[in-house]
């Protein structure tokens, strides 16, 4: 990982209001305890090298990717779009896509209802009548099964912690490399096979539909078939 652990390549839009960047499998989000390097502040030292945009540009996080994954995240530069951004998220307007390589052979499509709370701070499914429980909705779709591994794609209809890897390791197919979760195969040994593969906002100074698109990490390669390759190719491009 370079010093500021995003290149110009990992940089997908920028405007006076937007950052939007490929956050890279490994990357934190935010700031935590182990002083590592964080999304917001590589953004702002691309932003100050790329862009001159002063000692302490401003960098607002407007949601989250866990760590071990990968995918588009929109920044906001200012706080008025963070502000936008905020609530569009909240209201759920965003439209999230994701990709995951789970282990197994996955077919079909549905929907996931659970319950999630945080027990001691760890992302738990519990019941409807755990006090702590939180509705957790997704959509799923097989995009390309296979005997050991499926691709599966999934759009969000909240936004929990651990949703997506908590809840298809309930339906029996952990994602690749999430040992947390149940998962019994690794992906590169540090890292999960979960991509962001599209982010649909509005601009909050435009008013526009704003879409990206990006490939899932070339670490992926080495457990996919030609057919799993190819319906992640027409996923990417599919908008």
């Amino acid at each position: 990982m370079t010093e500021t652990a995003l290149s110009d390549s990992d940089v997908l839009y920028d405007d006076e209001a937007l950052l939007v960047v490929n956050k890279p499998a490994g990357l934190l989000s935010q700031a935590d305890h182990t002083g590592d390097v964080d999304l917001v502040t590589a953004a702002k030292r691309w932003l100050r090298d790329a862009r001159d945009a002063g000692s302490d540009p401003f960098v607002g996080l407007v949601h989250r990717l866990d760590r071990p994954a990968s995918g588009v995240m929109v920044l906001a530069r200012t706080s008025d779009a963070a502000r936008d951004l905020s609530n569009q998220f909240q209201d759920r307007l965003v439209e999230k896509r994701y990709l995951a390589i789970v282990e197994g052979r996955m077919t079909g499509m549905g929907t996931c209802t659970d319950y999630i709370a945080k027990i001691d701070r760890e992302p738990t499914l519990v019941g409807p009548d755990h006090p702590e429980g939180k509705r957790a909705i997704l959509r799923w779709q097989t995009l390309a099964p296979g005997d050991s591994v499926s691709v599966v794609q999934v759009q969000l209809e909240t936004g929990r912690p651990h949703q997506i890897r908590l809840q298809l390791s309930n339906e029996g197919h952990p994602i690749l490399g999430d040992f947390r979760h149940g998962g019994s195969r690794e992906l590169d040994g540090k890292n999960l096979a979960l991509h962001q593969v599209l982010l649909r906002v509005e601009h909050p100074d435009t008013y526009r539909m704003m879409t990206w698109a990006v490939s899932p990490p070339a670490s992926w390669n080495h457990v996919l078939s030609s057919d799993q390759a190819a319906a992640i190719r027409a996923a990417v491009q599919r908008r």
